[in-house]
């Protein structure tokens, strides 16, 4: 589990296309500090494994799934990544859940710069806009972001000069594409609206979710 705070910025070193899958061994510093095999890292928002490391990179390795939902397919050797580590007991949650599972891929469509500040908006797969919602969660290539605006199947995110110097956003270009997970809080609320047990209609709807505090 991870907060969306990117803690550094990496570099892509290698990459190698495996029979199935790939294996990316990626260059950084501070993530290495406690770094064991077996380790969970967010890359990107995709929640990888380390299954080696050395004194200034990691290596980890991709699944066919992982390269078909995320845009790791068109990664090359040189590309910045974000970079975050799995929550501890004591780690402040500063963004929001971030589980590191990819529902989608986006695209930048505009880059709209008012002195130091961004606001960069997005399109996704029109069958995941629902989970899109004014003053909501985002989790974009694994930076915890609060939606500005919602139209549709695009949206806008408010960007402080901080995180757009500190993430790959400051890398991206219209046209590029970015990993999106959506709020998994929504995805929660949408089981227990539609469903029961044995796929029965559920007693749970809307204003019960509301008058509780859910929504």
């Amino acid at each position: 589990m991870f907060t969306g705070i990117v803690e550094e910025l990496g570099t892509i070193k290698s990459i190698s296309k495996l029979a199935n899958g790939a294996e990316i061994r990626i260059r950084c510093n501070k993530i290495l500090s406690d770094i064991k095999i077996g380790d969970s890292i967010c890359v990107n928002g995709v929640c990888q494994t380390v299954t080696e490391f050395d004194n200034n990179s990691f290596k980890v390795m991709l699944s066919d799934e992982t390269l078909e939902v995320t845009n790791f397919s068109s990664a090359k050797e040189g590309d910045f990544v974000n970079l975050e580590r799995a929550l501890t007991p004591n780690t402040r949650l500063g963004g929001h859940i971030v589980s590191g599972h990819i529902d989608c891929v986006g695209k930048l469509l505009d880059i709209q710069k008012f002195n130091d500040f961004y606001n960069l908006i997005f399109e996704i797969p029109e069958n995941f806009s629902k989970y899109v919602v004014y003053k909501g969660s985002i989790a974009i290539s694994g930076i915890s972001l609060t939606i500005a605006k919602a139209q549709n199947n695009k949206f806008t995110v408010a960007l402080i000069p901080h995180t757009y110097q500190n993430t790959i956003l400051k890398e991206l270009k219209i046209g590029d594409s970015v990993n999106i997970e959506t709020d998994i809080l929504a995805k929660y609320i949408e089981k227990l609206v539609n469903f029961g047990d044995n796929n029965a209609k559920s007693s749970v709807s809307m204003e019960f979710l509301k008058e509780n505090g859910f929504v």
